[in-house]
């Protein structure tokens, strides 16, 4: 939908190689084509007739990244930010070549201030290092990416990410303040503040949040914490069906509870972590709900009790209840070692990522179980039924062109099948350049228009992390 042309290899010669060099610092360079080439992919599969990117960058402070954008507007070189790559729609992957900056040196924790409730952070803190580092002080940040050991702040904000507490601690949008951001002509803009309420001017940082650096680069990020819950537990709740796990789910909320979080994870999924890494998880029911509740002991205790009460209502067939914090870990690693557990069974590993309402999620695993049979695909499926995004995982191998040309055919069958449920194409994967062509199943004319000269006035030379989302 975006056309200009980003030439990137007559207008990148040794002079702006000096330029950037002298910005950064010879230490915090990379041109050689081994060195490069490792930062080129991110976890998605993108084609292999993209270019390369010619330089990758380590700045250190705003002031770098404002210098570097200046000299990459003028010479309409493309820009990427980029934090772990951990990105599974292509996001961070530079397709049109340019300058990929790297932001693992911009990754300190500025400020936790434990009176306002807020922390300033650089983008390249790791998600985890933050959770643990407020939880010291009894504060809590509840964005959970399930790679959060390596996610970073700023592809949590690129992308809005979310993960399995988001049913009832909402996503990063939810937590954030205010953004330091370099626009793409080297500018320096602040779009929010330091305080919760703030409806002053159009609402800038909500634009940034989930614009996957195509609006500007986040150097700095002020965000909300929460006091932390005084404990928490978690259970694994196994069904012989799928829709009784999905009627379960339905039957918790509507009894006026609200586990922090509420996954699904089918058979298949199961056995597959299970032969991975091995934690004692029962193999032959359909389903499992994972489930957690946080609160004073009092008010977990009460909740456990209250869930499983639920859960046999609706022909659960085991439960099984956290007995220690030990156990409690033990079962979380099961769960967060699902993409690792699949990658054993082919070569490559997609992860997708599809939301619909909660109430057709038993109808969407169903379609997605008859796509991947119609196109002989291996496929497991899990997500956070609590807010009705799935996560179907296909295991293939992508040098086999027949097998390649079934995951696309599926895939476009995917994202119909959501949209035709009342959903949409991503809840916190993005969209990246794997998930652009879709957009018009979702997106009307007028909107994709509107959004097109959002982009435009924000970066008019189209440098910023291009053919991604539009």
């Amino acid at each position: 939908m975006l056309t200009k042309d980003l030439n990137t290899q007559n207008n990148f010669d040794d002079n702006i190689i000096s330029a950037l060099t002298k910005i950064a610092g010879k230490e915090n360079i990379i041109t050689d084509s081994e060195g490069v080439y490792a930062y080129s992919f991110d976890c998605a599969h993108i084609p292999f007739n993209k270019k390369y990117p010619r330089i990758v960058v380590f700045p250190e402070n705003t002031a770098q990244v404002s210098d570097i954008l200046k000299i990459a507007n003028k010479y309409r070189i493309p820009v990427i930010a980029r934090g772990a790559g951990s990105n599974h729609a292509g996001g961070c992957a530079p397709v049109k070549g340019g300058i990929i900056l790297h932001f693992s040196k911009m990754n300190k924790i500025l400020e936790i201030n434990n009176q306002d409730l807020t922390c300033k952070v650089q983008p390249g803190v790791v998600v985890g290092d933050l959770q643990r580092a407020v939880k010291a002080i009894g504060l809590f940040f509840p964005p959970d990416p399930s790679n959060l050991a390596v996610s970073t702040i700023g592809g949590g904000i690129a992308l809005s990410s979310g993960g399995p507490r988001a049913f009832k601690y909402g996503t990063f949008k939810d937590y954030v303040l205010d953004l330091e951001v370099v626009l793409a002509d080297g500018s320096i803009i602040n779009t929010g503040s330091q305080t919760v309420k703030n409806v002053t001017g159009y609402n800038l940082t909500q634009l940034m949040v989930g614009s996957e650096g195509t609006l500007g680069i986040v150097t700095e990020a002020t965000l909300r914490l929460i006091p932390a819950p005084e404990t928490s537990n978690v259970m694994l709740a196994y069904f012989n069906s799928i829709e009784n796990a999905v009627d379960a789910v339905s039957g918790i909320i509507n009894n006026h509870l609200t586990p922090s979080v509420i996954d699904l994870i089918d058979k298949k999924t199961v056995q597959t972590i299970e032969n991975f890494c091995p934690n004692g998880l029962l193999c032959d029911k359909e389903a499992v709900l994972l489930i957690e509740v946080d609160g004073d002991r009092a008010s977990v205790s009460a909740q456990e009790n209250k869930i499983m009460q639920i859960c046999q209502e609706y022909g659960v067939q085991e439960i099984e209840l956290a007995k220690d914090e030990q156990h409690k870990q033990k079962i979380w690693t099961a769960r967060r070692s699902a993409f690792g557990a699949c990658a054993q069974l082919a070569p490559n590993v997609i992860t997708e990522d599809v939301v619909v309402p909660r109430s057709k999620i038993a109808e969407l695993s169903r379609g997605i179980i008859e796509i991947s049979r119609k196109y002989s695909l291996i496929t497991m499926v899990m997500g956070h039924i609590g807010d009705g995004n799935i996560h179907p995982n296909f295991a293939l191998d992508l040098r086999d062109i027949t097998q390649k040309n079934n995951f696309e055919k599926a895939k476009e069958e995917l994202f119909k099948l959501s949209v035709s449920l009342g959903g949409t194409l991503s809840g916190e994967h993005g969209i990246g350049c794997q998930k652009a062509n879709f957009l018009p199943l979702v997106l009307d004319k007028t909107t994709l228009n509107l959004m097109i000269q959002i982009k435009k006035v924000f970066d008019p030379n189209y440098i910023l992390n291009p053919e991604k989302m539009l």
